[in-house]
């Protein structure tokens, strides 16, 4: 891949084949289009890898798209996901438009399992990645030259990104447009698109709070709630179960069996998400975890080099070769 910035305007060239979700098209799409509607030098294509000028997407959804032969200069190459890419295998026209662009083109990123198809290309061999959180260990299994990121919602290895699925492709995006003309930018966009918080990389896949079964108390629910919009407040046992009107035995117990975990655990987990969001918009360590209700930015910072897992040749590589 090619490490020199190609002339604007930058060409985005989404690779579309059978059965690709529909989503991870129109996300990425929608955040280039505004993207350009602000000014940005983007234009962005929809090429199909069978040559054939109409995809249908695994929703039904018919896309019609130029032919993968008639790419030139790309500047970004993106490749959605699709659940084939996992069950069924890589088809070979895909891999052979993604071998010969990827030498070509400034950056090269997949959306949810599009990670398959950069694996299976050779393009994340000694490079981190991640795909759909469901298909993790699938991905981690086949394709063993890869350095699993198993927590990110996106991850950047030099010229080569990699995201979570469905709304994960919205974050990708974002991040790609900031990397080009600054976070100001992606910040508008995602306004502009209601986003309710732009992830960064490092953000886990799936918040403490969306892994969490739903406890069938109302006054537990209520807390939950309660939590995740202050996680800095007061939370001790005791003074919980009073405003609950419940013993601290019975709240102890009731809390372990709905949500799975102690109440203290539960505290500590979201403050804990809650100050590596703040750290990754900008915070210092010391200022996100006082924000966040915990006490030191130690904890905060020992939690992300502990994620990290980055590669010791560093991520900033700018070239990649293609197997």
């Amino acid at each position: 891949m090619s490490s020199a910035a190609h002339a604007h305007p930058r060409h985005i060239a989404m690779l579309v084949f059978d059965d690709v979700r529909a989503f991870d098209v129109a996300g990425p799409l929608e955040v280039f289009d505004i993207a350009r509607e602000m000014g940005c030098a983007y234009s962005v294509g929809l090429y199909s890898t069978t040559e054939s000028p109409t995809v249908r997407c695994a929703s039904g959804v018919t896309l019609h798209a130029a032919p993968a032969s008639t790419l030139a200069t790309v500047d970004t190459l993106l490749v959605p996901g699709g659940a084939g890419l996992v069950t069924g295998g890589i088809p070979q026209h895909l891999s052979r438009v993604i071998r010969s662009q990827v030498r070509t083109s400034r950056r090269v990123a997949a959306v949810c399992t599009g990670s398959f198809a950069l694996a299976a290309a050779g393009v994340l061999d000694g490079r981190r990645a991640t795909t759909h959180w469901r298909h993790l260990d699938t991905f981690a299994t086949r394709h063993p030259a890869t350095i699993v990121d198993l927590d990110s919602v996106y991850v950047r290895d030099g010229a080569v990104w990699t995201s979570a699925g469905a709304s994960a492709g919205i974050d990708l995006a974002l991040a790609l447009v900031g990397d080009d003309y600054g976070s100001a930018v992606a910040q508008e966009i995602s306004k502009e698109m209601v986003v309710l918080g732009r992830r960064l990389e490092g953000h886990p896949q799936i918040s403490v709070a969306a892994r969490t079964p739903r406890p069938k108390h109302p006054g537990i629910e209520r807390l939950l709630v309660t939590i995740a919009v202050d996680p800095a407040g007061n939370y001790e046992l005791d003074t919980v179960a009073g405003q609950l009107g419940l013993s601290t035995r019975h709240l102890a117990r009731l809390f372990k069996s709905q949500v799975g975990v102690t109440l203290r655990k539960y505290v500590h987990d979201v403050r804990l998400e809650n100050a590596v969001g703040l750290v990754m918009a900008g915070e210092s360590f010391h200022a996100a975890a006082r924000r966040s209700g915990l006490h030191a930015g130690a904890r905060v910072r020992d939690h992300l080099v502990s994620r990290s897992r980055v590669d010791t040749r560093g991520t900033e590589a700018t070239s990649v070769h293609a197997g």
